[in-house]
């Protein structure tokens, strides 16, 4: 379960990308914001994966 350390961070990858994705859809005629509602989706996710590692080595180590 070492893994889910690293995996967390996959979702900061997944919001930088769709950012870059969503200012240059604002620099054209398409829409933007479904890219950065899913970003923003994506930064959520991040801190709602980090809390529950969090607590989930607290309760190992409670144990």
């Amino acid at each position: 379960m070492n893994y889910l350390k690293y995996t967390q961070y996959v979702y900061l990858v997944f919001s930088g990308f769709f950012i870059y994705d969503g200012f240059t859809k604002v620099n054209t005629d398409q829409s933007p914001w479904l890219s950065f509602i899913i970003a923003a989706v994506a930064i959520f996710m991040f801190f709602f994966r980090r809390s529950f590692a969090k607590k989930f080595e607290n309760r190992d180590k409670n144990s």
